[in-house]
């Protein structure tokens, strides 16, 4: 009986798309640069900082110095919140040509994000009082605002990613059927089961459409604060299918544990549910760095 190698071996390469290290307006347990250099224990490659308030970019870059020696490369990205101005293209310019790769479209500011946590950004408490506005995608009659659709043109030339953030499902469904027809490959649409409400049959639309769906393991770690069963994150990897799921952290904040110790907890357990580990080498490593565009 051939025995199987050890987690960190099976994880090895890894690409993380979604840390919430800091700076942030939400406790956060760690910095960037001490994300990545945690990220050595399981021979991560890349990582990218999401913030719900700011560009993190100028974070990236302004802790150059301390990341000369991370083995990890660090990206950041922009969430188009009312913090940073909403659906500002500006905004988005800079980031990515400053070499961000990611931008998600509302997320805290969305309306399905604050139907289901309406304490007006409180998500958890910030460490300063911050004010809250929602921003939506489309007008009053359901197309997409045009304004948007200069973001996604910028996203397609500077060939970043686009993630339908916490948006309702209809807005992300129209989101990437735009992105489509402009040509856009990489799209995003995370946590479908938390916040969103997407089912895998909307899944699947959005898989039609292009779109990589993302899984959170932070949300299945027994040691974190939801505590979900990974049976629920295997049965979402059969029905929708490895190749077209991205396995990342969603850890960083205070309360929880590193997003290394997650990886290391949920990915032994899928594979005690049985998810091969060519499977899971995909989700967490070749279909990221896709999305990243790490080898071209």
């Amino acid at each position: 009986m051939s025995q199987r190698p050890a987690i960190a071996a099976v994880l090895d390469g890894l690409v993380d798309m979604h840390v919430h290290s800091g700076p942030s307006p939400f406790p956060r347990r760690f910095d960037h640069v001490e994300a990545a250099q945690d990220g050595a224990r399981i021979g991560m490659r890349a990582m990218v900082a999401k913030s719900h308030h700011h560009n993190t970019q100028m974070d990236v870059l302004a802790m150059k110095g301390r990341l000369a020696d991370v083995a990890a490369t660090v990206f950041g990205g922009i969430a188009l919140n009312s913090t940073v101005g909403g659906l500002n293209v500006h905004a988005v310019r800079m980031c990515l040509r400053m070499g961000g790769k990611v931008v998600w479209f509302p997320t805290i500011s969305s309306g399905r994000h604050i139907d289901c946590h309406p304490e007006d950004g409180a998500f958890p408490t910030t460490t300063v009082p911050l004010t809250l506005e929602r921003i939506d995608i489309v007008d009053s009659s359901g197309a997409l605002k045009p304004e948007a659709g200069e973001i996604l043109d910028e996203i397609k030339e500077q060939g970043a990613v686009v993630n339908g953030g916490h948006m309702y499902p209809e807005y992300i469904r129209t989101l990437f059927q735009e992105a489509k027809e402009r040509g856009i490959k990489r799209m995003v649409v995370s946590h479908p089961d938390f916040v969103i409400g997407a089912d895998p049959a909307l899944c699947r639309e959005l898989i039609e459409l292009g779109a990589f769906v993302e899984h959170e393991v932070g949300m299945y770690d027994p040691e974190g604060t939801q505590k979900w069963d990974p049976k629920q994150l295997a049965n979402w990897i059969e029905q929708l299918g490895p190749e077209h799921i991205v396995l990342a952290s969603d850890f960083g904040q205070k309360a929880n544990p590193k997003p290394v110790d997650a990886w290391l907890r949920v990915g032994e357990a899928l594979l005690d549910l049985g998810v091969p580990e060519k499977d899971l080498r995909r989700m967490v490593r070749d279909n990221p760095s896709y999305l990243l565009n790490l080898d071209a």
